[in-house]
Formats: structure tokens, sequence, C-alpha cells
């Protein structure tokens, strides 16, 4: 970055991002709901909530991906009315993104000087400043594909420095930055903040609040709930400002019929597990438990579940399931041995839209979705199963799963699962994207599993659903657990403030 362009970022205007009344809907979920946001040049405003706030989506209106449904966005004074990628760039908006996106058969100098209009010479020359100034060592001849993902997110941050944006919006990223290179960031954003660029900083970590930011937003619901100067906050007020109003700090209530683990084998039983995105991890799920386990978006929650049940793969550690070490075993092997997945996304991983619900429902039992060779009458009988038991609003077996609501999507999709007879299953947030009634029955699917004696391993985001459903609950924190809760210590106060690596508790 020249000297000559520090020097000459206007601080005319006082908001260099002005958000007025926005309002984002998708169908009927109303993601956002009137977000006003100012930041202002030399700003750092930090910009946090739990998963499903809506910092998402505000994002990518800001960055021109998504319009919203109404509401005014301006950059620099200038109002944006395009809602394209293009225009926000050229308007001086540039998103860091948490997963980089680079071109994996281009070096490291071309992800970084493609799509400018200077000389090849000037940008390199800006290039090796800047990396000089950052202490950052990358060899900018190397092809991106060969860089560790730490590597990748630090040449989009270099990309984003040599953008000229007015308003360099990071999301996470520090998530795969070694502390060195974290402290290196944090140099550079408070350089960039001297020179009247705004930075909209998105983060679960609360420590970075108070270490980079000089302003914080809280968002909830979609929508910003609390708003200030950095000095006027304590951890503990943006821990109560992320939990919603009508949490009060008390217990909750002992569940009946939890398991005496004590009299006890372990059914699923995880042993110092290490994999992509977490490590050292270790837990125990007993029969006719449901272990919740919770934390934030990028605690490595998913990625932990998807290789216990074969799709990633394991670096160290072991997994047995009924006593049997099933480490490293396919999906397929996983699935024989007893243990079932439903994942988070069940549009993409879980459902053949356009096949009826009696395919939908048996695919597990009848390995895949062929029909050759299949026997018809018993598909039909175990699809009337999972109908019935779970009370699945159909007008037929030959009603096309595309055509039911989301919750009745999820509850074939649990009853799919149950068709293997598993003695566990792992439901990855099993109510995301339905509705409170659908919500109601997919609990009513869940503990009925629990009362025919299947281990559940739990993963949600939603802290009220934690406490509702669990027996137990461990939280993610960075990719380990950090925290064990039972009983009355189950509430959305302690899991918040484990899911953001504050709890003041005993340790796990």
């Amino acid at each position: 970055m020249t000297k000559h362009f520090l020097t000459t970022m206007t601080t005319a205007v006082r908001s260099m991002l002005s958000a007025r009344g926005i309002y984002k809907s998708f169908g009927t979920n109303a993601v956002l709901r009137g977000i006003d946001l100012d930041v202002a040049p030399g700003e750092v405003a930090a910009l946090i909530g739990g998963n499903g706030a809506g910092k998402s989506t505000l994002v990518k209106i800001v960055m021109g991906i998504y319009q919203p449904d109404g509401g005014e966005l301006y950059i620099a004074g200038k109002k944006n009315s395009a809602y394209k990628p293009s225009a926000s760039l050229a308007m001086g908006v540039y998103l860091v993104p948490q997963e980089p996106m680079l071109f994996p058969n281009m070096t490291v100098e071309e992800n970084v000087i493609i799509g400018f209009s200077e000389s090849g010479r000037t940008l390199r020359k800006q290039m090796a400043e800047m990396l000089e100034r950052l202490g950052w060592q990358i060899d900018l001849s190397r092809r991106a594909d060969t860089l560790s993902i730490a590597e990748q997110q630090l040449v989009e941050i270099l990309r984003g420095l040599m953008s000229r944006a007015k308003v360099l919006i990071f999301d996470e990223p520090t998530s795969a930055l070694t502390f060195n290179e974290a402290s290196s960031l944090f140099s550079t954003i408070n350089e960039l903040r001297k020179q009247g660029i705004s930075i909209i900083y998105i983060t679960h970590r609360l420590t970075e609040v108070f270490e980079i930011a000089t302003s914080v937003a809280i968002m909830r619901d979609g929508v910003i709930t609390l708003r200030g100067p950095v000095e006027e906050f304590t951890r503990e007020m943006l821990l109560k400002g992320l939990l919603p109003p009508d949490v009060e700090e008390r217990s909750r209530h002992t569940k009946t019929g939890a398991p005496e683990y004590e009299k006890l084998s372990p059914v699923l039983s995880v042993q110092n597990l290490s994999g992509y995105g977490f490590y050292d991890i270790s837990l125990d799920v007993y029969p006719g438990e449901i272990l919740g386990l919770a934390g934030v978006l990028g605690a490595g929650r998913t990625e932990l579940v998807s290789t216990i049940f074969g799709r990633d793969v394991v670096k160290s550690g072991r997994v047995f399931l009924n006593g049997r070490d099933i480490t490293g075993f396919s999906t397929d092997r996983v699935l024989e041995a007893g243990l079932n997945y439903v994942p988070e996304d069940r549009y993409m991983q879980s459902v053949f839209r356009i096949v009826d619900v009696a395919a939908n429902t048996s695919s597990a039992a009848f390995g895949g979705m062929s029909k050759f060779f299949m026997n018809f009458e018993a598909e039909r009988q175990l699809a009337q199963k999972g109908i019935d038991d779970f009370r699945i609003k159909v007008t037929g077996q030959d009603q096309l799963m595309g055509s039911l609501s989301g919750g009745n999507q999820q509850k074939v999709v649990i009853a799919r699962s149950l068709s293997t007879s598993p003695s566990v299953v792992v439901l990855d947030e099993p109510t995301r994207g339905i509705d409170a009634a659908a919500r109601s029955d997919v609990y009513a699917t869940i503990n009925a599993l629990k009362e025919r004696g299947v281990a559940i391993l739990l993963v949600s985001s939603d802290m009220e659903e934690i406490v509702e459903l669990s027996d137990r609950a461990i939280c993610m924190y960075r990719g380990s657990i950090n925290h064990c809760f039972e009983k009355d210590r189950i509430n959305q106060d302690n899991l918040m403030a484990a899911s953001f690596g504050i709890y003041k508790g005993e340790a796990a």
C-alpha cells in the first residue's frame, strides 16, 4: 500500500458505512428486522452474535450478494442502489472471507493482483512493501493449492489490503492464524484505522473485541440490540447481551428417566480423537442418553461428528461403538455397525426432493436410492412404520419429498436414520430452518428415540434446545471440549459463556 493512498483517504463523511432500516426475509423467515448501523472512518466495529443472528446476511447485503427487502445502504455518503458485488467493490467495500476463495492453479502473486488495473510492476512493489511492513513470510511464486489454510487466509487478507477499500470486512480472520500472525494482523488493522479506513470485524472471540475494536455491536434475532464504544462494556455485559431477554438465571428441572451412568457402559466412546478442525476430543454417550454438544460456528462440532461417521479422515485417536473399534471405518461400515447421522444441511446431504416419501424413508435400510432388486413390500412397510411412529403428515407414501413442510421432511430424515436400527444417532442441528410447531414435533421424535434406548449425540447452536433436551451437555471452543455440564448447570448462561470461551466455572 503506497503512502499516497494512505494519505488521500478522506474523513469528510461522518459515516463511511451507513445502513438504515435493512430488512431481509427468506420465505416466512425474517432474518434481518430493521438494521441500523453506522461505521465511521477509522472505526473498528466488532460485530458479534450467536449463530443465526443475521450477521452473514447483513454482510452479504453490504457486499451486494443479497438485495434487501427494505432499507438503504450508503458507502462514503453515496447510496448503493445496484446491490451487486461489482458495485460494492467499486464503491470501496471488500470482504476478507472466513473460508479462503483462491484460484488453486494460480500463484500467490497472481491471486493477489488479479483484477487490479495498475501495472504488474507497481502492484508487485506495493505488495512487497506491505509484506515487509506486516512481517509475513509468503513465497509469492507458490501455487495456491500448495498453501495451508492459514497461508491461504493470509493471501486473502493481503488481497483485501491491496484493494484500497474504504470499508474492510473481516469475517473470523484469526480462526486459522497463529498467535504471531494474528498479532501482525492486529497491528495492520490499527494502522489502517489511523488512515481512516473503516473496519467491520466479525468474531466469536470476545477477547478480540477488547483487543482490536473501538466499538461493538451485538446482533440477536435479526436486530442490533446493543451498540457503543468498547470501553463502555465488560465481557459479562456482552455475554448478557447475547442472551435472549427472557432468559433468567435459573436452574433446569432434572430430567426424569436420565440414564444411571454408573450402571452402564457407553455405546459410543470417543478417545483423544483429532481431525480437521478439532483435536484431542474424548466423550462417551450412554444408552437412552441425549448428550448435547454446544458451541458457535467454527468450533469444530460438525467436523467432529462427520469424522466419527466416516466422512473425514481421522488424524489420531480412536472411536468405539458398543466396544468395537470403528476408527477409520467408511460411512457404510459405520452404518452397519450401528451409528447413523442426520447432517445439518438436509437439503444438500439428506433429502432426495424429487423422490417419494417411501424411498426417502427406507433408503438407508435398503442401501441407497436404486430400485433394482428392491423388496417393494418391505419398503412400503418400513415407510409406513416411519410415517406412523413419527406422525409425518403426508397425502401418501408416493408424495414427493420436496412437497413436504420442513418439519415433516426433518421427521422423514430422522425416521430414515432409525430404519437401520442404530444404537447411536447423531443429530446435527435437527431443527434448523423449521418453524416452532414443527420444532415441537421434532423434539417429541427425539425423546421417542431416547425412550427406545437409543443413544443420541445432539449438535445444536440453539442453547435453549440443548437445555430443553440434554441429559448432559459439553461445549466445544476453538476445536476442543472446554466444559461439561450436568443437571442444573445446563442453562443458557453457562452454555453461552463456554461457547465464547469465558466461562469461569470449573474446567471440563
